[in-house]
């Protein structure tokens, strides 16, 4: 199976980091808040501090979860269907026949194109949220691949879908 780009770490790092402080800005400000109105009598000063290191511990689970990510994302274009396998702590295998493909799209993201990378977009036939997304590909490869799905779709059209 195929692996993603290592650089789509830098994106999954960035913006694991960027919710992680939005979170602790949250949990502090709000800590803080019941600590100096006077919201809650006799709050205890350790109230901020407990906060604050709530929220470090979450931001480093959660940079400890972007950076496992890599790891576990796979992919494979196989005669049949194209192959995912996902998921850090819930582990996702995805089978998209080809005879369910609607159109394939690729897009790049502000942080994807200031690390030049790609996404690639499957929508399939099906219910809401039919779609499927392989980040962290070269620009070059994810039009390659988008190529190659939409060329096995056209040649999978009348096949029995899965």
């Amino acid at each position: 199976m195929e692996r993603l780009n290592p650089r789509v770490r830098v994106v999954w790092l960035l913006v694991a980091g960027l919710r992680a402080a939005m979170l602790g800005g949250l949990l502090v400000g709000g800590a803080a808040t019941v600590y100096l109105t006077g919201i809650w009598e006799n709050a205890p000063q350790l109230l901020v501090w407990g906060a604050l290191g709530v929220a470090v511990a979450l931001g480093i689970v959660r940079l400890a979860i972007a950076w496992r990510r890599y790891g576990v994302w796979r992919f494979e274009v196989q005669d049949d269907a194209l192959y995912i396998e996902r998921g850090v702590f819930t582990r996702v295998k995805t089978v998209v026949p080809y005879v369910r493909v609607q159109h394939v799209d690729t897009r790049r993201a502000p942080l994807e194109r200031a690390v030049d990378l790609a996404t690639v977009v499957v929508y399939t036939a099906g219910s809401r949220s039919a779609d499927v997304a392989i980040p962290g590909l070269t620009p070059e490869r994810a039009e390659e691949l988008r190529e190659e799905l939409r060329r096995l779709a056209i040649e999978s059209e009348g096949e029995d879908a899965v």
